[in-house]
């Protein structure tokens, strides 16, 4: 298979830390009892972005009734443009605190993304994990007090970056004192891309390569990385398929009125159903979900 553009020469002088080397055994990073990089499949779940305490409540019940190992949920938002409304908004602070309130009901840790590297420290004392997003995969700053914080990290792959860059981006983390990162296959651009076929093409064989070359987990974002929701349950069942240690999905309530990315969030009953699917191929594969 191809190298996806990492050398053997990368891993004496690039990437000694992220990795593999002969002989050497895969990670496995505990974020709140959850095992990254076990014979657990991780199926992370909730709303790409909190939009108020009774959805995440009622998101965060859902997803665990569903079986979800951890939730998700957006208090700090990346988006596109700079403008904001009444629909496009983030919640920050307030977010983070019903985010915590979802996790002492449920028992489920959780993960949210870090924006700014002003943020790292008050995040940390709502959340488990931190996501670290596909546009902020090469703020090395941001990386290196990841790194001094200590708490797990899911580094998302940028969308126009290859295996080496990605790799990269999880050694600064590394070197800087911290052992726990995820990686997180969400999809490469292409000019055919950025159609409501195909957003993004997502790098399935990418699962394999990292594997092959890093001894870290790795899991995948169907949602983000397809931005189609007919498209999720395939993509989520093929990564388990392909050996990926978990996927991270958007879940909510009314996924039309979604505040941000309505085209691609799974509502309860489809999250339930495909959580049905996964463990009946985990099943045959020997693998719990």
């Amino acid at each position: 298979m191809t190298s996806k553009d990492v050398t053997e020469a990368d891993l004496q002088s690039n990437i000694p830390l992220a990795g593999r080397h002969p002989g050497q055994a895969d990670t496995i990073v505990n974020v709140g009892g959850v095992a990254f990089g076990g014979p657990k499949f991780v199926v992370i779940a909730g709303p790409c972005t909190i939009e108020n305490h009774d959805m995440m409540m009622d998101t965060g019940d859902a997803v665990n009734a569903a079986g979800a190992a951890m939730m998700r949920g957006g208090a700090f938002k990346p988006l596109t443009f700079p403008y904001r409304s009444d629909k496009m908004f983030q919640l920050g602070e307030e977010g983070l605190q019903y985010l915590a309130e979802a996790r002492e009901r449920t028992g489920l840790p959780v993960v949210t993304e870090i924006l700014d590297v002003r943020d790292v420290q008050m995040l940390a004392r709502y959340t488990d994990m931190m996501q670290v997003g596909a546009r902020n995969m090469q703020n090395f700053p941001l990386l290196e007090e990841l790194g001094k914080a200590g708490v797990p990290v899911l580094l998302k792959r940028h969308f126009g970056c290859g295996l080496r860059d990605w790799l990269g981006a999880a050694e600064y983390i590394l070197y800087h004192g911290n052992p726990n990162v995820v990686l997180c296959e969400r999809g490469i651009t292409a000019p055919h891309t950025h159609q409501l076929t195909s957003r993004f093409i997502v790098d399935i064989e990418a699962v394999l390569a990292a594997k092959e070359w890093s001894h870290l987990p790795v899991i995948v974002d169907p949602s983000h990385a397809t931005f189609k929701r007919a498209y999720v349950g395939p993509v989520s069942r093929a990564a388990l398929a392909i050996g990926a240690d978990g996927i991270i999905l958007d879940v909510h309530p009314v996924p039309e009125q979604a505040a941000v990315d309505p085209l691609q969030a799974l509502s309860f009953p489809a999250f339930d159903n495909l959580m049905g699917e996964l463990r009946a191929i985990g099943g045959a594969m020997g693998r719990e979900v």
